[in-house]
């Protein structure tokens, strides 16, 4: 898993949903810094808020952590 790759990813999520990083922040129950870290690469969720993500986005993990899109 590519920390930067994954923040990327939830960066583009969080724009495309019209979200804060501090509605993301509550929603996951982090800091805002938290999510700066995570769209910046210099950490990335753990896996139990990886499947949140992943099953409030309605992507699969695979596409949240290899960007496999088939």
């Amino acid at each position: 898993m590519n920390p930067e790759k994954v923040g990327k990813f939830i960066k583009k999520l969080r724009k495309d949903n019209n979200l804060t990083q501090d509605d993301l922040a509550e929603k996951y129950y982090v800091t805002r810094q938290t999510i700066s870290n995570w769209e910046n690469g210099k950490s990335y969720p753990d896996l139990g808020t990886l499947v949140k993500i992943s099953d409030d986005f309605k992507i699969s993990l695979d596409i949240l952590l290899k960007e496999d899109n088939t």
